[in-house]
């Protein structure tokens, strides 16, 4: 075979496999918001399905040699058209679909497959590291020799605030900070959520830290636990508890609006069952209003938020990962020796067969 004819063959070969990998994935990533395929594919890749796919016997792939070089068309409609067109710029539908990839990757390497998009799409960089939430970093507050998490919420330029001495490190002169009245209640809510914490994670770290607002302030809760790996378990939970609070005029009563997000993973190294890689993140949200008073302060009240919600989402957590696992796990293996399951297997075809041979005998 001459050079020429290999280099062509080894090209098509290349189409074929770009065809049934590259496709099928942007396809898959594109169409969750619809449902359908055509509907959420960018119109660079609507000539491969067509504007109405009806045809179950069509080769979706046909065209892929055709496909236009411009995604978006540039021409408005003439005068007089009764036409309409939606527009998706490229880099919302970019955004999507690197969100969507980032819920399904394991929550353990959340920090280099964020580096990796980036790498990617430098555009989407500012998006992408406020959307998606990175599992929490622990550092140690020098004055109080107390432990407190890291997060975009303390955060001052290179600089980290501590909710225990309210102090930067490095420091930092001009840092923002909150007002005296909402600094008493961001001291009660670290002691108070501490408690929470070591009740319900026996050890871990948890923070809190406030910010007024115009009508109110905000908050955010943060728990992180992660396994001693102990038992060849290793794991870590992580917890992001984002609240708003505005406060209605009377002063007796306010809106709270807490968005949750949990991420989850397990792995274990054992002879018996091997390497497991268990893993995921969950976000939820829920408003609520309430009374505040001496007797159910602002503390209560988002403490009672924050425990239903981790109960909810631990629940929701035991179904579908463990749950769900369990099961796979339950139809693959059997606790029964195969030796025993072919004994009953043979019983019962002899069983089968002597009635079969007595149903015979009786009709004859």
């Amino acid at each position: 075979m001459k050079a020429g004819g290999l280099i062509a063959l080894v090209g098509r070969i290349l189409n074929l496999s770009l065809r049934f990998v590259t496709i099928p994935l942007l396809s898959k990533m594109c169409s969750d918001k619809t449902g359908g395929i055509n509907d959420g594919l960018p119109s660079v890749l609507a000539p491969i399905f067509g504007a109405d796919q009806t045809d179950p016997g069509r080769d979706p792939y046909e065209n892929i040699d055709n496909i236009p070089h411009q995604s978006y068309p540039k021409s408005e409609p003439s005068m007089g058209q009764n036409a309409s067109y939606s527009f998706t710029s490229n880099t919302d539908l970019q955004m999507d679909c690197a969100l969507d990839l980032m819920r399904r990757l394991p929550p353990q390497q959340i920090e280099k497959n964020l580096s990796d998009l980036i790498d990617i799409v430098p555009s989407l960089c500012e998006d992408l590291l406020s959307s998606v939430d990175q599992p929490l970093k622990i550092a140690r507050d020098k004055e109080s020799g107390k432990d407190y998490l890291l997060c975009d919420y303390n955060r001052d330029g290179d600089s980290y605030r501590s909710p225990w001495s309210n102090s930067y490190d490095p420091p930092l002169e001009d840092g923002s900070m909150p007002s005296e009245r909402l600094r008493k209640l961001e001291i009660d809510a670290n002691y108070a959520f501490d408690r929470y914490r070591d009740m319900y994670f026996d050890g871990g770290v948890s923070s809190v830290y406030l910010w007024d607002l115009d009508h109110g302030f905000a908050g955010v809760i943060l728990i992180k636990k992660a396994g001693d790996g102990s038992k060849n378990i290793r794991g870590c939970w992580d917890s992001i508890h984002v609240v708003e609070v505005q406060e209605k005029s009377s002063g007796r009563n306010a809106h709270y609006k807490l968005t949750s997000t949990t991420m989850l993973w397990l792995q274990t190294n054992k002879m018996s069952s091997g390497t497991m890689n268990l893993g995921g993140s969950l976000t939820r949200q829920t408003e609520q209003d309430a009374s505040v008073s001496e007797s159910s302060p602002h503390i209560a009240n988002i403490g009672r938020l924050v425990e239903d919600m981790e109960n909810k989402i631990r629940n929701t957590l035991n179904d579908i990962y463990f749950g769900k696992t369990k099961d796979i796990l339950n139809g693959l293996r059997s606790i029964q020796p195969l030796s025993e399951k072919q004994a009953q297997n043979a019983l019962k075809e002899d069983i089968v067969n002597a009635l079969q041979k007595r149903q015979a005998k009786n009709d004859n």
